[in-house]
């Protein structure tokens, strides 16, 4: 037998009713929109004296091989990379604000991403996914594709903060914001067209356009791969160990689980993944790939790693196995050497892509029983406190919480969703730390 056959029996091409063409295009364009962290996540972590060379490579050899093994390993189109939310948390909390020493707080993210794996493996991680009432997957669905739409209309310019009403309509006719409409139309035409590329096609005819008019403003970066030394092995594990390190690891832990399973659900959700008993097949492989990421990552200079809602993006553009995440993580491999030019694809030609994937993801909605309180309330409550705090964990939390207290004030409890309640209690463990906070 090929070993191309064998390939697409392995990742089930058949089953998913895809091919090589979809699945790169699809891979391809994950990377576009994702790419982004290959500069955000460097410029962060550079204030805490961390090198910024070194961060870059260690950024881009993580989501290589996080999206590699998420596509080898467990076969879903999820492509990984340094979260964010936490390494502004590593940043500005840990580092800056606490006083630890990066090379403590790498430690911190180490010993997170071994308790990750021992959750994996005793079965934990999986047992907290599926005690989340499978009505609910389509609520985060929805919240986390107002959220990542949300982010492309902040990216495009099109919404803008406002001091009177916390946000307004942005200054249309500004060069960069009328470029991101116009990639907003050109990629809503070819999606009614049904161009399975639109996405891609969208983002790099706008890149051209703005490069046409001079709105793309690209300076490259000295960048040398070998700078990684200075990060690499470099994590203080004892000094994570200490009493006082106990909060920061908790938080990592906390905040990228619960991130993780939001972004999971949904994207699994989008691609028709989740089997006909509502449970994700092979979970425990995708929480080994995230889990030994954030090893890598802490070793090698870098915060938690996670799977990224971006991946909606390809999932959107067709990508239904691993191969999508395997080219996305074979790119990052190549920004290991190219990083200064991928930085030439602007904001506003990927804000189009974000805007209409957020879209596409509220198609779930209408699977949910708006009428019958116990289900509407929270799914209301998962929807709109996703995009309204920031947070996908945030609006899993109060989704989740009130779900378990109407079951609980209702009379409706039963001993065999434990998981359920203790799950609950967290979460409110959790507002109360954040308000303490």
């Amino acid at each position: 037998m090929p070993i191309r056959t064998r390939l697409e029996h392995y990742f089930g091409f058949s089953a998913h009713a895809t091919d090589w063409r979809t699945e790169i295009l699809a891979g391809l364009t994950t990377f576009i929109t994702m790419a982004y962290i290959i500069f955000v996540n460097p410029s962060l972590l550079s204030k805490t004296g961390m090198p910024l060379a070194a961060v870059t490579t260690a950024t881009c050899l993580c989501a290589a091989f996080g999206s590699i093994l998420m596509g080898a390993l467990a076969n879903y189109p999820l492509a990984l990379a340094p979260g964010m939310g936490l390494n502004a948390y590593f940043t500005y909390t840990v580092v800056l604000g606490m006083g630890v020493p990066w090379q403590t707080a790498l430690g911190a993210v180490f010993l997170s991403g071994i308790i990750f794996l021992a959750l994996t493996f005793t079965g934990i991680r999986q047992r907290l996914v599926a005690a989340i009432p499978h009505q609910l997957h389509a609520a985060v669905g929805g919240g986390i594709g107002l959220y990542i739409a949300f982010i492309g209309f902040r990216n495009a310019g099109i919404i803008v903060p406002s001091a009177a009403t916390t946000v307004t309509l942005g200054n249309l006719r500004a060069p960069g914001t009328s470029l991101a409409i116009f990639g907003l139309l050109l990629i809503a035409v070819m999606q009614v067209m049904r161009i399975r590329a639109s996405m891609l096609i969208g983002v790099l005819t706008t890149t051209l356009v703005g490069i046409l008019f001079h709105q793309v403003h690209w300076q490259p970066a000295a960048y040398d791969l070998t700078a990684i030394k200075s990060t690499a092995f470099h994590l203080d594990i004892l000094g994570a160990l200490h009493v006082g390190a106990f909060e920061i690891i908790f938080v990592f832990l906390f905040v990228d689980l619960f991130d993780n399973i939001g972004t999971l659900v949904a994207v699994t959700q989008r691609a028709g993944l989740i089997a006909p008993d509502h449970t994700i097949p092979r979970l425990n492989r995708i929480f080994l790939a995230d889990a030994s990421s954030t090893i890598l990552g802490s070793i090698t200079g870098t915060s938690t790693v996670t799977s990224y809602i971006e991946s909606s993006a390809g999932v959107a553009a067709g990508g239904r196995t691993g191969v999508t995440a395997i080219v996305t993580g074979i790119l990052f491999f190549v920004a290991l050497f190219i990083a200064p030019v991928v930085g030439a694809i602007p904001t506003f030609a990927t804000a189009p892509a974000l805007i209409l994937v957020g879209g596409l993801m509220l198609t779930g909605l209408g699977e949910i029983e708006w009428d019958d309180p116990q289900i509407g309330i929270p799914a209301f409550l998962t929807v709109a406190t996703i995009p309204l705090t920031w947070s996908i964990a945030d609006g899993l939390s109060f989704g989740l919480t009130s779900y378990a207290l109407l079951q609980l004030l209702t009379g409706r409890a039963r001993r065999q969703d434990w998981m359920l309640y203790l799950l609950a209690t967290l979460f409110l463990l959790r507002f109360v730390y954040l308000v303490r906070k």
